[in-house]
C-alpha cells in the first residue's frame, strides 16, 4: 500500500437522533408538529382511513351480481395422465383420486385433450372436452359422463 493509492473514506451522514437535546435541533416535539393525532404516542393510523369521511369502498357504487360463491369448479385432469392406468381399466374419480392424479375432487372432475392416450379406457368423469372425447374414442376407449 502507498500514499498515493490511499483515497479519502466517504462521507457518512449522521443518522437523526429525535428528541436528544439542544444540540441535535429535534428536540421539544421531536418533528412530529405541536398537536393532533400524529403528534401523540402510540398513534398508528391504518392507510386506508380516510380522517372519518366516508371511506373509497363505500363510496363506489357495488352493481349487478357475482357468482362467485357459488360457481361450479371442477378438478382438471389430461388425457396424458389416464396413461398410468392398465389396458382395459374403468376410470373413476374414486380411482383416480386413489392413485394421487387429483387431490380434490371438487364439483366434479373434467378431463381435458392435452397429450396423446395410449391405451383402452372406460373413463368417467363428469364433463369431457371435445377434443378429449375424440382422443378416448380413436384409442378404442369411451368416455361416459357421470
Amino acid at each position: 500500500m502507498k500514499l498515493e493509492n490511499l483515497c479519502a473514506t466517504p462521507e457518512r451522514k449522521k443518522i437523526k437522533r429525535v428528541g436528544r437535546g439542544p444540540g441535535s435541533g429535534m428536540g421539544k416535539t421531536s418533528t412530529r408538529g405541536e398537536k393532533g393525532q400524529k403528534a401523540r404516542s402510540g398513534s398508528s393510523i391504518k392507510p386506508w382511513f380516510e380522517g372519518g369521511q366516508s371511506p373509497l369502498y363505500r363510496r363506489i357504487p357495488k352493481r349487478g351480481f357475482n357468482n362467485a360463491k357459488f360457481r361450479t369448479e371442477y378438478a382438471i385432469i389430461n388425457i396424458k395422465d389416464l396413461n398410468k392406468f392398465n389396458d382395459g381399466d374403468v376410470v373413476t374419480p374414486e380411482l383416480l383420486k386413489e392413485k394421487g392424479i387429483v387431490k380434490k375432487e371438487l364439483s366434479g372432475i373434467k378431463v381435458l385433450g392435452n397429450g396423446t392416450l395410449e391405451k383402452k379406457l372406460t373413463v368417467r368423469a363428469s364433463r369431457f372436452s371435445v377434443s378429449a372425447v375424440k382422443k378416448i374414442e380413436s384409442a378404442g376407449g369411451v368416455a361416459e359422463v357421470i
